[in-house]
């Protein structure tokens, strides 16, 4: 079994943390704009999720999958167990918390089947929820990924051109530069899972040229600084769908993918506590991303009710103590119900590949 990527924990950690701190001050204090730092990671927080996804599947899957039926059976077995457990909880909680409890039972349906992110994929309940129907889209594409790129080279070849071709059609076609973000059809468009396939597949490309090459730290270190240069200096003013659309969203991939690459080609080891509470932060990554809006609402409910009741308390003492509540739920969640279904997934599968 390959050794786990601590490196990229980092990473999913402070992606997952930027997209809390980016909802949870624009909740707070107001929306970002395209300038901001803040309003870059509340968008490209998730694209570094997709780069780290492709990443990381290919380094525990592209040298045992074959691909043949059983190889494709287990990892589906186990990628459904790893994502939709939470997946649920997350859903149920979320029609509680911001409908009242009132739900359409074909919205719901297609939430708890994950079908929503292959044909409604603007429909998902829980906020945020979907990227994680555009994950288990890129799941049916992976083990082409893994066929084409090992068996028919030049296919595959032609098939990344393509990939990369459509993320250019929606970024200069597709998602309107003159409209704001929220104008209607501009996220339908946006969260399409053919617009953020080419993410996936570049993580995917990264562990497939890469994985063998050594590169220099200072190199290394160089690709990672100027990554974060062109991600945080580079020239994007007015609304944050100038960030994801025509030239600058090629350019903002790029930091992406270069950041991404920094932290797989790390050869060192942060200092004691923020090496482990960065690798905690990373595991516990997903329910961090998937549960902190609920947080942060349960939280509403909890200092509305003091306000009215007793005596006013400030907004920026709800701020803090959802992040709080958030990373300590996060754990607790990781530990007791992520990790239980991750355990489960393994022994159903190994029990089906026996049979």
């Amino acid at each position: 079994m390959n050794e786990r990527l601590y490196n990229l924990d980092y990473l999913r950690g402070l992606a997952a943390s930027g997209i809390m701190l980016f909802h949870y001050m624009s909740k707070t204090f107001g929306e970002f704009n395209a300038d901001s730092f803040m309003g870059r990671v509340g968008l490209y927080g998730v694209s570094v999720f997709y780069v780290l996804s492709g990443l990381t599947l290919f380094y525990v899957y592209h040298d045992k999958m074959k691909p043949g039926l059983a190889d494709i059976k287990d990892f589906f077995i186990k990628r459904l167990f790893r994502i939709m457990p939470l997946l649920w909880l997350a859903t149920i909680a979320s029609v509680f918390c911001f409908n009242g409890g009132i739900f359409e039972w074909k919205k719901v349906f297609l939430n708890l089947s994950g079908l929503f992110g292959f044909v409604a994929w603007d429909q998902g309940i829980a906020v945020g929820v979907w990227s994680i129907g555009n994950e288990l889209v890129f799941y049916v594409f992976f083990p082409l990924f893994v066929l084409l790129s090992k068996r028919i080279k030049p296919v595959f070849v032609l098939f990344s051109i393509a990939v990369f071709a459509i993320y250019c059609y929606f970024a200069f076609y597709m998602v309107i530069d003159e409209l704001p973000f929220k104008a209607r059809g501009q996220q339908y468009n946006y969260v399409n899972p053919l617009n953020q396939l080419f993410l996936f597949l570049s993580g995917y490309l990264i562990g497939l040229l890469l994985r063998r090459v050594n590169i220099n730290p200072l190199i290394n270190a160089a690709i990672l600084l100027v990554g974060l240069a062109i991600f945080i200096f580079y020239p994007v003013h007015g609304d944050r769908i100038h960030l994801v659309a025509d030239f600058p969203r090629l350019v903002l991939t790029l930091s992406c993918i270069m950041v991404c690459i920094g932290f797989y080609k790390l050869r060192f080891h942060l200092p004691g506590i923020v090496d482990k509470a960065l690798k905690l932060l990373g595991e516990a990554s997903y329910s961090v991303y998937l549960l902190h809006m609920i947080v942060f609402q349960l939280t509403g409910f909890v200092f509305d009710y003091v306000r009215g009741h007793f005596f006013h308390v400030p907004e920026f003492v709800r701020f803090f103590s959802s992040i709080i509540l958030t990373l300590v739920f996060s754990y607790f969640v990781y530990r007791y119900f992520e990790k239980y279904f991750i355990r489960l997934g393994k022994k159903v599968s190994t029990s089906l590949s026996t049979q």
